[in-house]
């Protein structure tokens, strides 16, 4: 396939493009710094802000799925408008480019601990979090008010870590994954391995889920 990946050099995007070209597909970086990336047969990479909607659906036009990695900066004080208003402009642009397929990469926060109770509106979660799961819950509101485009949107385990690469771990949809009382974990690899192969064998259209061992 054909993928544009942004914000391909992020914890997860740089972890996703890995293993996008380790199962043999092309893919356009979209990233703030294309230097950073290694040079790669299959690997184009493209600077184009995500804010820039016209540019963003011309570097888009031709692929067979956009998978959205786009995180402002965990440090940036306006993460929360930022992440919805540049996930917007991501949407727009790829259904202006008629790409078929889009996937949202968002955080645990907006995973319910008890029914109609989010993780992000516990006392416990945590306050530097708190933001940008606060603009990653937005995000997947206004996708569930998206009827033209195929979205789906991927919440990984509340603990999210690098590790390896196993290709083994269970799938859930709209809840926290514990094991035993305890959240769950997933490696970053292994949610590259689960939104790589949803790309490629959709199972999730126009929903969300989560990934975790």
């Amino acid at each position: 396939m054909k993928l544009a990946i942004i914000g391909a050099t992020g914890f997860v995007g740089s972890a996703v493009l890995q293993e996008a070209l380790q199962q043999g597909h092309d893919v356009t970086a979209i990233v703030r710094h294309p230097e950073k990336l290694a040079v790669h047969p299959s690997l184009t990479a493209k600077a184009v802000s995500v804010f820039d909607e016209a540019a963003l659906a011309d570097v888009l036009r031709g692929h067979d799925a956009v998978i959205s990695a786009y995180n402002p900066g965990w440090t940036n004080p306006n993460i929360q408008s930022q992440m919805i208003e540049g996930s917007a402009h991501i949407v727009n642009a790829t259904k202006q480019a008629k790409v078929p397929s889009l996937l949202v990469v968002g955080g645990a926060g907006s995973l319910e601990v008890a029914p109609g109770v989010q993780l992000v509106d516990t006392p416990q979660f945590p306050a530097e979090w708190k933001e940008g799961a606060l603009g990653a819950r937005e995000v997947l509101n206004q996708l569930k008010n998206e009827k033209e485009l195929n979205w789906r949107f991927i919440s990984p385990a509340v603990f999210l870590e690098p590790g390896k690469r196993t290709g083994q771990f269970r799938y859930g949809d709209d809840a926290v994954l514990f094991n035993d009382d305890q959240p769950a974990r997933i490696s970053v690899e292994d949610l590259a391995v689960a939104i790589v192969e949803e790309i490629a064998a959709p199972r999730y259209n126009q929903r969300r889920f989560t990934v975790a061992y």
